[in-house]
Order: C-alpha cells, then structure tokens, then sequence
C-alpha cells in the first residue's frame, strides 16, 4: 500500500499558483468543535471576545487572499435568544459562526463520546471499562448525542453555504459530518482532517460505530493525517472493516474514490522568533539564564494528560541521575505541565502520581539550595514560554501517542541561537518531520531516554549546529499557512479529479422510461443475473465479510417470487437468468418459474418446460481440471474461511470471508502456481474478480453465451415477432459484461450481415444488422455459426428499447445502474404491475 504525501513536489509546485487562483475564487468554511474564540457576557446584549493564537487557528485564518469562516461551538452555554442573536453579531465581525449546544447535550457529546469514547480509541488507551451493562446503556446515549450535535453542525454549515464554498472539517468531534453534508448536496466539496493519531485497524475495529463513522469519513473528497503511518492505518481499516479497495490514492469504492493524503501541519514560526526580540522577552531571558547559571536545563511542556508520558520523562531523568552522578548540581529539569481535565479522576490520579515522584527524586538529589527539578502545575504566558524556550539546552519530549506535538517546532524557532537539541518521541507525529535532526527515543525504554539525555547534554558543538539546521531548516520553511493552503489545492485537485471519473460511472436506471418501453413493445426479453441481483440480502450485523454460512447459500429474494411469476406468466415476456453457479442452484430457486435458466456462464441451459442441455462444444478439453482442483483445495486449507467451488466446467476459489490482505497475497500466490504449472498450456481463462479467482474454458463468457441461447430460445418458442424490448440486469465481471456489448444496439459489430434482396430479415427473420460468422468454419463451426445468426437476428434493438444495468458495480459498460438488490426488486415489482 502507498499513500501519495501532499509535501511539495515539482508537480505540486506547478499546481499551486493554479490551485490557489481557483481557491481565491471560492470561499472555505472551517468547521471544528470549538470556535478560535474566547467569549465573556457583559449585560444582556454585550460580549468582549478573545482570538486565540496558535499553529492551527493562524494556519486556518491565515489563508491569503481567500475568504474564510469558522464555524463551531463558542465554549460556553447560552440559553436565552436575545443572547445567541447578539453573540452571533460579536462573533460575526470576527469571521466566526456560533453553533448553540445545551449544557446537557454538550456535556454527553464532548465529555462523553468524544473525550470518554473516541479519544482514548485513536490514542490506544481502550474503551471504558465500567461495569459492561451501565457502559453500554452511557454509551448509547453518548452518542445519540453526538449523532445529534454532528447533525446541529450540519444544519448551520447548511444554513450559510453557498454553492461552491469548501467545508473543511477538522477531528474526531465532526465523524458524521461530511455523511450529513453530502447527503444533502452530494456536489458539495468536503475535506475532513484528522489532528490526532488513526490506530491501527485491530485496535479501531473494537468501536462498536466502527462502521458508521468509517463510511461516514469515506463521503469526503480528501482525508489527512499528519503522518503516512496514521494514513496507512486508515486505509488499511477501511479495506479490512468495509472490504473496500485500497489503492495509491486512497480508499476505491465501485468507481468512488476518497482521497486520503499525508500532511503534516506546520506552525508560525515567525510569531516565535519575532517575540524574542521584545524587551519583555529579552528581560526575562536575562532572569533565567542568572537562574540557572552554571546549570544545564533540560525543558519539557506538556499538558497534564495520560498520553504525554510526564511520569516516563520523569523516571527517565531520575535513572540519568543515578548513573552520571557527575550531573547531580549540573543539569536543572523544568517541566512545565499544563491542567486539563481536572475533574476527571484518572487525570487527578495522573497529578497525585506527578507530585509524588517529582518530590521523591527532588528528595533525593536535591540539596538546601537547588532542586533537580523544578515542576509547574500551570500553564506559563506566551513571553514566559518563548524565554524558556531560548534558555534552554534541550527539549524533553515524550509522547506516548501523539497526532503532532507543536511543541518541538515551537522550540526550535527559538533555538537560533543557542542550538539546543530535541529529544523526541518516536510516537510523536512530528517524529517523521523533525526526525532528522531529533534524538528520537521509545519513552516507555526509560534506560534508553536516561542514555539519549546524556548524549544530548555532553553532545559537541559541531553535532549540535547539524542537527539544529536540519530542524530549523524544516520548521521554517514548512509554515501552517502553507499546511492550510495545500490541503485546499489537493482538496480542489480532488474534486476536479472526481468530476471526471463521475463521467465514467453510469446514470441511475430511469425505471420510469423503462416501464413506458416495456409497455409499447410486443415481444419482451428480460435477462437477469441471479447472484447480487435477485439473491436475498443478508444483515451481516457490522461484521466485516457478512454471515459467510448464509451468504453461500443463494436464495432468491422473497419479496421476487410474485413479481417474477408474473413477468414469467406474461405471453409477451421471455424470462432468462443468467448465473455462474451450478444446474443444482438454479434449479433449486427457479424450478416453479416458466423461465429459461443459464447455468455455469451458459454452458447449460434448460428451456421452460425441459430438460438441461448443453451449449459447450462437443470435444472440450478438460485435462487440466484434477490439477487445478489440487491447487485450489490446496490453498482453502491454507487461508481460514476461504472456499472453493468445484462446478462441471469451472472451478471457483473465493476469500471474500478471509483476512483481505492475506487473501491477496494467498490469490498472488495461487495465480503464480496456477501459470506455472497445471494451466501453462491449457486452453483455459483465468478470471479475477474482487475477492475470487475461476478457472473457466478459454472463450466461456455470458457474451459468448447469449447469442447461442437466443438461437435456441427462437427455434424453441417458434418465435416469429422480433424481440423488441431488452431489459439486461445483473453484478456481472467485467470478464461477462460482453453481454451488454453483443446486446447493445450502439455497439460496434463485428461484421454487417446484408438481407436477401426484397427482404429485410436475412433468413424470414428481424436483423439487428449483428454477425458472428467466419469465412473459414468447419462443419460444426458452421452450425454453431447459423444457430448464432439466428439468436443475433431476431433482436430489433434501439437505442430507445434496450436497457443494461448493472447492480453495485459502478465501473461497467452497462448503460445504467442499480446500487443494489432492493433496487432490482422494486424495478421488476413495477414492471410485473404496470399497466
């Protein structure tokens, strides 16, 4: 698998003038859980407002020359009207939209759902693990309401959209969002972004919405992560959960592709370097380097949260303590960990867990006038910050699970100077940017973080220039306005890209032209599939794969049996099922019907009222089977849940239930020892289709087929009016879809059969000017040949008469389409009732 980066390229660079021209034109809707906005009430009708400033709010507003609105929760509860309509006033001048939650909605939405469900999933940490009923039960209603408040989102992106703006929407808050966006304008540009690490699919699938959320992410045009690692599991859980394809470019579905790309996100490295040179910086920088004169300082910044490993960095600094006792009065530990969450109780276990070895080590190394470490339960101001940041001689950070982590960056802008070194996590996202310059450490190895903080400490001069320009080199060259305005151009890119394989896709069956045709003609044939067509659904409960035992078993579709004996019954209707399983299948689903049956691609064929015959040459060669049925039983048992099918002339392998990403490699395998051994001289076709491999005779196709079919249906019915009304449905591969071609009026023939003179059938018989006959034919050939002339010349085709649809499968030369069996169902209800 790869997924395409979006980091600048010669293509991108080429594309970016253009791209942006095109966003300029545009106007983006930034949707996130919180708006960039502090807001304070004064009165009734005032508010005094705060912008906050940081990596993603000037990456998102600081889009040049492109009009940009942020929608989103404004943090606090409002519950009267003359206070929303003045706050959404206030907000408004900032280029900001408020979405109105109640206290109880938010309170399950964002502290249940996202932060109880969600959060701890993509950060590896699990689901809860309360009592198992009063979980289930909590988290029913959790996310009920975020359903609910994903829904209020949608609703006011929908109330100020105008037709051609981009919606971006950001997080794990917004899953739902882009489903409820285009299922109101499926044109509509969306791009969603996740700012957190996307687990790895064995971790995810235990999200009992697992599949909701997935397919509701899938409805984007563009998909990002920070890293190719939180790409690549995405991509990975979609193929695994959903079955669908994952491809260089993303997530394929029947022809629909959702982009997914790389990006990692930049930040205003500006800001910082321009902040160092501010006499209050400057006073400050002076404070502290007197503070700690004599002293190496190690700084790390951090929230107070579970996955920032504040208690791994810490025993790690103990450990360097204990083995280089050289360093005891030397080195100085500044931890500056910032409140959040405090009302939850594994966060307050998390700081009672902090003080008390940050006290016992300060116990223990310190002396009556230093202390080790030197540990702040409070954030610090953005001056404070930047003097910390210029004073320090290395950067300590170490993430358990980390989308990003800005820290680094911000540290390394304000490192010109001095030419601190960055120790940071492996599981950091910004590890695979800043990994070049970097020490990068596993933080759960607390000997190997107590090693690195010594090679950073007593690390030379020259090592030390090299791997702070690598570092500052990246940070300034990559801004978050540049982040933010790539994901547009690839955004817009995408869209333009799918505009086109829409094209490709065919329209909607317009059943209600279907009818009207099938009303006027006289002589009707309706060819159907059986398989994906008329076969029952069955709920498969979320489970990848479905219920293998009750898929395999085909059975017709209940709601089927009176619609089809009606159209069965009907003296103008020719009724043909067209399958590629066995006589015993058909015969079992359609013994009652008056109805033709095709069985195997058509090799057999069972008139209405008969017996099975035959339609395969008399001499077929099948030495090669016993030696293809070894290899195929050979690889059921070595892929669990896989199946093969030993039909009479073919033979079908099938791990449409097994592990998707070993039953690839199993097929790979299978393919490789079916060509080099039992068929590398056989006269056989090997056909693949999505999740299966069949070996069939070379020629054998549902193409083939019809016109040796239709010659005997003729001569069986006497048919004497031309068929003048073809309705050809079924989820065919694309190896059968020869069908719509031998039967499509428009399509190329092969040759042109010229009538007799003073005739206009060849033979007394209708042409649609469609032959397959050959000059040199031997006796049998010739035969076959005439049988086939008489099938192809008794269709009186139109563009106007004749329908080919197929069923899910959207990359077809079918004329039409239907997504699914239900589809199929209510289309031939309404031909069975049409009057």
């Amino acid at each position: 698998l790869v997924i395409r980066p979006a980091a600048p390229s010669i293509a991108s660079v080429l594309l970016d003038s253009s791209c942006i021209a095109a966003a300029m034109k545009q106007r983006i809707l930034i949707v996130s859980n919180r708006l960039p906005a502090s807001a304070k009430r004064h009165g009734e009708d005032q508010w005094s407002l705060t912008i906050s400033a940081g990596g993603l709010v000037s990456a998102l507003l600081g889009v040049k020359d492109v009009d940009t609105k942020w929608i989103g929760w404004a943090g606090l509860h409002v519950p009267d009207e003359v206070g929303k309509q003045s706050l959404s006033k206030a907000l408004a001048e900032k280029g900001c939209i408020p979405v109105f939650l109640d206290e109880d909605t938010m309170n399950l939405y964002y502290n249940g759902y996202c932060n109880s469900v969600i959060w701890p999933l993509i950060h590896y940490l699990g689901l809860p693990r309360e009592d198992r009923l009063a979980t289930t039960t909590n988290t029913e209603l959790q996310y009920d309401a975020y359903k609910r408040t994903n829904q209020m989102f949608a609703d006011v992106v929908l109330q100020h959209y105008q037709e051609g703006d981009v919606v971006w929407v950001h997080d794990f808050h917004l899953m739902l969002l882009p489903k409820y966006l285009k299922d109101h304008d499926i044109n509509m540009t969306v791009g969603w972004f996740l700012h957190s690490p996307f687990p790895s699919s064995e971790v995810y699938r235990t999200l009992p919405t697992r599949l909701e959320l997935l397919r509701s992410v899938l409805c984007s045009d563009l998909v990002g992560f920070h890293t190719y690692d939180f790409a690549r599991h995405f991509v990975s859980t979609c193929t695994r959960m959903l079955g669908l394809e994952g491809t260089p470019e993303g997530v394929e579905d029947q022809g629909r592709l959702t982009r997914v790309t790389a990006l990692p996100i930049g930040m205003d490295s500006d800001r910082f370097r321009q902040a160092l040179k501010l006499p209050e910086v400057k006073r400050q920088i002076s404070e502290l380097t007197q503070r700690f004169a004599g002293r190496k300082v190690i700084l790390g910044v951090d929230r107070l949260d579970i996955i920032k490993g504040i208690p791994q960095k810490i025993l790690a600094f103990e450990k360097f303590l204990e083995e280089n006792p050289n360093w005891n009065d030397k080195v100085v530990l500044l931890q500056i960990a910032v409140p959040t969450r405090t009302e939850v109780p594994e966060y307050q276990k998390l700081k009672s867990q902090v003080h008390e070895i940050v006290g016992r080590i300060n116990g223990r190394f310190g002396t009556l006038t230093a202390v080790p470490i030197h540990y702040l339960d409070q954030s610090v101001d953005f001056h404070a910050l930047c003097a910390l940041y210029a004073v320090s001689d290395v950067l300590l950070v170490t993430s358990l699970r980390d989308g990003m982590n800005l820290v680094s960056y911000e540290y390394v802008s304000c490192q010109g100077s001095n030419k601190g070194v960055l120790i940071l996590s492996e599981f950091a996202g910004a590890a695979q940017s800043l990994g070049a310059g970097a020490i990068l450490v596993n933080p759960w190895n607390i000997t190997e973080v107590a090693g690195s903080i010594r090679h950073a400490l007593e690390m030379a001069s020259d090592e030390r220039e090299k791997r702070h320009s690598q570092n500052y080199a990246y940070v300034t060259t990559h801004s978050a306005q540049a982040w933010a305005e790539t994901f547009v151009c690839e955004l817009t890119e995408t869209v333009t890209e799918a505009q086109k394989r829409t094209r490709k896709i065919p329209p909607s069956l317009p059943s209600q032209t279907a009818i009207q045709q099938y009303l006027r003609s006289k002589n009707r044939l309706l060819i159907l599939g059986f398989n994906s067509t008329l076969t029952e659904p069955v709920e498969s409960s979320g489970r990848r794969g479905g219920d293998q035992i009750k898929e395999m078993e085909l059975k017709l579709h209940p709601d089927l049996k009176g619609p089809l004996k009606a159209l069965c019954d009907d003296e103008h209707t020719t009724v043909i099922v067209f399958s590629g399983s066995d006589r015993s299948v058909l015969d079992d689903n359609f013994g009652d019907f008056n109805m033709w049956l095709a069985a195997e691609h058509g090799m057999f064929l069972r008139p209405t009222h008969g017996q099975w015959m035959t339609t395969m040459p008399e001499h077929l060669n099948m030495d090669w089977a016993e030696s293809v049925k070894h290899v195929f039983e050979y690889f059921t048992e070595r892929t669990p849940r896989s199946y093969f099918e030993h039909r009479e002339t073919s033979f079908v392998w099938n791990y449409k239930y097994a592990d998707v990403e070993f039953g690839r490699l199993q097929a790979r395998d299978l393919l490789q020892h079916l060509w080099t051994g039992p068929i590398s001289n056989a006269a056989v076709d090997v056909v693949q289709g999505s999740r299966s491999v069949e070996v069939r005779p070379v020629g054998v196709t549902k193409g083939a087929a019809i016109d040796r079919i239709l010659g005997e249906i003729v001569h069986s019915e006497n048919m004497v009016n031309p068929i003048d009304y073809v309705l050809c449905i079924g989820h065919f591969l694309p190896k059968d879809e020869d069908i719509y071609a031998f039967l499509d009026p428009e399509y190329p023939s092969e040759s042109q059969a010229k009538p007799e003179a003073g005739s206009a059938w060849p033979n007394g018989r209708p042409s649609n000017g469609r032959t397959n006959s050959r000059d040199s034919q031997s006796g049998a050939q010739k035969a076959q040949a005439a049988s086939s002339r008489e099938g192809s010349s008794v269709l009186d085709l139109n563009g106007e008469n004749y329908f080919s649809c197929t069923v899910g499968r959207k990359q077809s030369n079918a004329r039409f389409l239907l997504n699914s069996s239900e589809e199929v169902v209510s289309v031939l209800k309404e031909l069975a009732t049409a009057k």
